[in-house]
């Protein structure tokens, strides 16, 4: 098998996406509409923000005391039969079992915002992430800006949002709140009070 990464056919079904992906030898993708996405490398500070927003949620989760828990990058959210996408963090409650691919009725999805996927987080998976009935909150860090943006299902259906720079965050349910500054990861040092850290 060659290093490379294979041309995917024009378009997948969701099964079919899965079986193509776990036999390529490198890289890592998402599926959109059947069409297969390579994802872009990553700079170290997206990395960090994405450790820093796990982890803040799962030190959430803890400190709540609730039933949920707190998965990292890597793991897939199914939308539909012909999309799947794999977001920095996602929240779920309930057994999850240790050998599937999928989240099932994730209840919060975190997404870090780069210059390659911005356009698509804000937009794109705004609107697929609530088509799940599960979810409740859709939270995007956007680490250049060193805000929040955080939509949220109310319980008679409406989508409302609110912009986030300090304080916490609160995701109820499941009933817990995060430092929103935790959500960054670490400034740069040297970089000035105020000036945005890089993407």
């Amino acid at each position: 098998m060659s290093d490379a990464a294979a041309t995917p056919p024009p378009r997948l079904s969701r099964d079919a996406f899965y079986a193509w992906a776990m036999d390529q030898p490198r890289g890592r993708f998402e599926l959109l509409d059947g069409q297969v996405v390579a994802m872009a490398p990553e700079r170290v500070a997206h990395a960090r923000a994405k450790g820093a927003a796990w982890l803040a949620l799962r030190e959430a989760v803890a400190a709540a005391g609730v039933a949920c828990e707190a998965l990292p990058d890597g793991v897939t959210v199914e939308i539909g039969d012909a999309t799947c996408y794999e977001p920095d963090v996602v929240v779920a409650c309930g057994e999850i079992p240790g050998d599937v691919l999928a989240v099932p009725s994730p209840l919060v999805v975190v997404e870090v915002t780069s210059p390659s996927n911005s356009r698509i987080d804000l937009v794109t998976k705004f609107a697929d992430y609530f088509r799940l009935p599960s979810l409740r909150h859709y939270v995007i860090v956007h680490l250049a800006l060193r805000r929040v943006i955080h939509h949220r299902r109310t319980e008679d259906g409406r989508i409302e949002s609110a912009i986030l720079t300090d304080g916490q965050l609160v995701l109820h349910p499941p009933g817990i709140s995060v430092p929103v500054e935790a959500l960054f990861g670490p400034k740069p040092r040297g970089a000035a009070a105020g000036t945005p850290a890089g993407p």
